[in-house]
């Protein structure tokens, strides 16, 4: 069969190039500090304090990264019939999508066009400058005091890591525990992991507005426990995520979405 892939950024998607490659690299080096820092415990002397530097991390992240996605691409445009092509996709019709002013034809076509951080109408969020997954991978600093919005998974991951790093992190989470989803053991488990390294978590955080003050970023918070405001230096908002439907022109083809943007499935998708 004959295939059309068709890319509008970067190929690999999330995966390769800001999500579980370059994230699982900068744990490696976090996690090397964390070593490190802990050696005198294995019977390991190091002289001198350990000391981080962010861009050389990020040479490394981006590295494994360029590797991963250059011969993701090259394996894609050496395929025999295979034809990458580059731009923006939007359905014409059931049947056809058009590209740059030339329409591609298929009595199949597949849509797998994944998802992009969530940015929740949260009052000030216009007023303060944020960070998402994608943008943070891009850090080649280690920030004073990183602010975390959300406490699941990608907020979990970037607060231990930047701890790591040496950062102040404090995790604002709405719910009344971390990783709500799992099992309430779990999330006790893991936010009494990030605790003893350092983390502060802020739990039941059900009003949450921003503004600046100065060079400071200010999250207040209505929590049952502990000081109303939460001052830092950068903020990262891990909220979630939401899928990149909404300009794909998907009533052309018949294709119905939810309120949130998910297509449409029946019980065999």
């Amino acid at each position: 069969m004959k295939v059309a892939v068709i890319e509008r950024h970067l190929v690999g998607g999330t995966c390769v190039n800001t999500g579980c490659t370059p994230t699982r690299a900068l744990v490696a080096s976090a996690y090397a500090a964390r070593i490190a820092r802990r050696a005198a415990k294995y019977g390991v002397v190091i002289g001198g304090d350990i000391g981080i530097d962010m861009r050389r991390i990020k040479a490394r992240t981006d590295a494994i990264v360029a590797a991963s996605r250059n011969g993701l691409t090259s394996t894609l445009e050496n395929a025999a019939n295979i034809t990458l092509y580059r731009g923006h996709a939007r359905f014409a019709s059931p049947q056809a999508v058009e590209i740059a002013g030339e329409w591609l034809r298929a009595e199949r076509i597949f849509i797998n066009v994944g998802g992009r951080a969530l940015v929740p109408p949260m009052p000030g969020i216009n007023e303060v400058p944020y960070l998402t997954n994608s943008s943070m991978v891009d850090v080649d600093f280690p920030p004073h005091h990183l602010i975390i919005v959300g406490g699941s998974y990608i907020g979990l991951e970037f607060g231990q890591m930047y701890r790591r790093f040496g950062s102040q992190v404090t995790i604002i989470e709405m719910a009344p525990r971390l990783v709500r989803h799992e099992d309430e053991d779990l999330s006790a488990a893991i936010k009494d992991i990030v605790e003893r390294e350092g983390v502060d978590v802020r739990l039941n955080a059900e009003c949450i507005s921003l503004a600046r003050r100065g060079d400071e970023i200010v999250t207040k918070v209505d929590c049952t426990a502990g000081a109303p405001e939460v001052a830092g230096s950068h903020l990262l908002l891990a909220v979630g995520r939401r899928p990149n439907t909404d300009a794909l022109d998907l009533d052309k083809a018949g294709v119905r979405c939810d309120e949130r943007g998910y297509i449409v499935v029946d019980d065999r998708l």
